[in-house]
């Protein structure tokens, strides 16, 4: 799904749990109950090793999301994100798959027998081709993950796939997304238009933001990439501060957002499975979350309309297969490894003109320096814009 992972646990386990609710009369007999022993943690099943999930946005155009693309048919998806967990649970890196890239699509099975043909061109052409071969999701699916494997050669443990509906409930029902908008937006085609400043964006708003991509921006695909990684971080954030994960009752909240939202591989679906990793990342810190792009360059063959992965991809591949950081942990100011802006910009050396430095507009502190998202690599905790 197009949130964090930690999102993910907590929004997978609802779901897979109001698809049976349905079939349960409950009853709550707690207050009868007194001198219970400790109730156990739930169990991580892969605990020690490290997963691979490969989330896809599916566009697909019917039902629900019908008005979303109003005039275009089939399925498709512009969003592709691989997220990397930790074998020790300490880290979460989400990996954005430009869907302009250049690659080799091999041929892949679908539910309908027949095979699609191997083709280079672009990479969300996987999604597409399985979708019309095969007829449904998990036919794009498991072209789009059969593709990754074949270009990355990391093994994908599961997949989620989200619509546009679903995102938005999900938003709402964590009460919005506050993030920084550092100038304004004015999109008809995404129909979004939003001021300046900190906003706190609702779920149709959320929705225009991770997919405006004419009228913002350099209209790129690199510069949509980038919002939604900022978008993810800022879902991160709110997720961590209002403790969603060790809430029952928040838990609870997303049930129904995430009903109709989720199409998960059967091995992440289970709750047990679900509850016992989305425990096993309750201690994750917004400093520990990378979001990274695809290491890319402009396609020789096509510069204004497709990228190619650079050989930074490979190294970046095989750090996620070796279960390594992708990226190093900046340094704090006291030497150690840190995450935050703030500790890089406290670790700059001091004016030469020192305390009796002049107050006037030429000796004000700079400004922090902030990632740029969608190219450069960065964390949840990290600033990728300013406001005010």
């Amino acid at each position: 799904m197009a949130t964090a992972v930690l999102a993910f646990g907590a929004v997978g386990g609802a779901s897979a749990l109001s698809n049976i609710q349905g079939n349960i009369t409950s009853s709550n007999i707690d207050g009868l109950l007194t001198d219970r022993p400790e109730q156990p943690d739930p169990t991580d099943p892969n605990a020690g090793k490290p997963l691979n999930i490969l989330v896809m946005g599916s566009d697909e155009r019917g039902g629900e999301n019908g008005h979303e693309v109003e005039g275009v048919e089939g399925m498709r998806s512009d969003t592709t994100i691989l997220v990397h967990v930790s074998a020790d649970r300490s880290r979460v890196e989400m990996v954005s798959i430009p869907r302009d890239s250049r690659v080799d699509v091999p041929a892949c099975n679908t539910t309908s027998g027949r095979t699609t043909a191997p083709a280079n061109t672009r990479f969300n052409a996987a999604f597409a081709n399985g979708a019309t071969v095969g007829g449904d999701v998990d036919s794009a699916a498991a072209c789009t993950i059969t593709t990754v494997e074949s270009l990355t050669d990391v093994f994908v443990d599961g997949f989620v796939v989200v619509d546009f509906a679903g995102f938005q409930n999900m938003v709402t029902a964590i009460g919005g997304v506050p993030i920084c908008i550092p100038e304004a937006i004015d999109s008809p085609k995404a129909d979004l238009r939003l001021d300046a400043g900190m906003q706190t964006l609702d779920g149709a708003q959320a929705l225009g933001f991770a997919r405006a991509r004419y009228g913002v921006g350099d209209g790129s695909d690199l510069s949509r990439i980038g919002r939604q990684q900022q978008l993810l971080a800022a879902t991160v954030n709110q997720v961590l501060s209002k403790n969603v994960l060790s809430d029952l009752g928040q838990i609870y909240g997303f049930v129904d957002a995430g009903t109709k939202s989720l199409t998960m591989s059967d091995n992440l679906s289970s709750i047990p499975s679900l509850a016992g990793l989305a425990f096993s990342l309750k201690g994750a810190t917004s400093g520990n979350i990378t979001f990274m792009t695809v290491p890319n360059a402009p396609d020789p063959q096509d510069p204004d309309a497709k990228v190619v992965w650079t050989s930074e991809a490979d190294e970046l591949w095989a750090k996620v297969r070796a279960d390594e950081p992708i990226v190093a942990p900046a340094p704090a100011a006291d030497g150690t490894a840190g995450g935050s802006g703030a500790a890089v910009e406290a670790a700059e050396p001091p004016s030469p003109s020192g305390a009796d430095a002049p107050t006037d507009a030429s000796s004000e502190p700079a400004p922090v320096q902030t990632k740029e998202a969608g190219k450069e690599a960065f964390s949840a905790a990290d600033e990728t814009a300013q406001c005010g």
